[in-house]
C-alpha cells in the first residue's frame, strides 16, 4: 500500500530527478519501518520515453545521495520506472500529449460509466478542462475532467503479427 514519503527525502528526490533532465511523475512510499520502499515514477518532459537506462541512471544518483544521509533506513529498497505503456491520465496536458492514442475512461458522468476508445484530446469549456474521447462506434464522449474516477492508456495487442 502506498505511503507518504518523508517530505526531506521528496525534495531530494524531485531535485535528482530534475537536474537529470526528468519529470517526478509520481513518488510513493511503502515497505517496513526497517526496510522501507521508495517507489519513483520518471517522465520525460519532451514526451519521448524513459528507457531501462534511464531508470538506472537515476536510482543510480539517487542512491548517492540517500545511502549514509540518515534520511532513510539503510536497508531502504528503490525502485525506479516509468510510468508504463498503460499510464494514467492525470491533467490535460495529458489527454492532448496522447491524443490518438487509446484509452479507458471511468467517470459517474459517463453514459455506462466507462468508455474505452481514442482520445481527442482536452478542451476549455467555459473554465473548465473537458476531456473528448471517441467510441469505437464514432461518437465523442465529453466528461469534465474533475468528475474522472480513473484515465488510462489501453495497449491492444496485435496477434496477427
Amino acid at each position: 500500500m502506498a505511503a507518504p514519503v518523508a517530505p526531506a527525502v521528496a525534495q531530494l528526490i524531485e531535485e535528482i530527478v530534475a537536474s537529470a533532465g526528468f519529470e517526478l511523475f509520481s513518488l510513493s512510499g511503502g515497505g517496513t519501518r526497517t526496510r522501507p520502499l521508495l517507489e519513483v515514477r520518471l517522465d520525460r518532459p519532451d514526451g519521448t520515453k524513459v528507457t531501462v537506462d534511464d531508470c538506472a541512471s537515476v536510482s543510480r544518483a539517487i542512491e548517492a545521495r540517500l545511502d549514509g544521509s540518515g534520511l532513510v533506513a539503510e536497508s531502504y529498497r528503490l525502485e525506479v520506472s516509468s510510468p508504463g505503456m498503460e499510464r494514467p491520465l492525470r491533467h490535460a496536458g495529458d489527454w492532448n500529449r496522447f491524443a490518438g492514442r487509446r484509452a479507458a475512461v471511468t467517470s459517474g458522468a459517463l453514459l455506462g460509466s466507462r468508455v474505452e476508445g481514442t482520445l481527442v484530446g482536452a478542451v476549455a469549456h467555459e473554465g473548465i478542462d473537458v476531456g473528448v474521447i471517441r467510441d469505437d462506434k464514432g461518437t465523442e464522449h465529453r466528461v469534465a475532467l474533475a468528475d474522472v474516477k480513473s484515465a488510462q492508456l489501453v495497449v491492444t495487442w496485435n496477434r496477427d503479427s
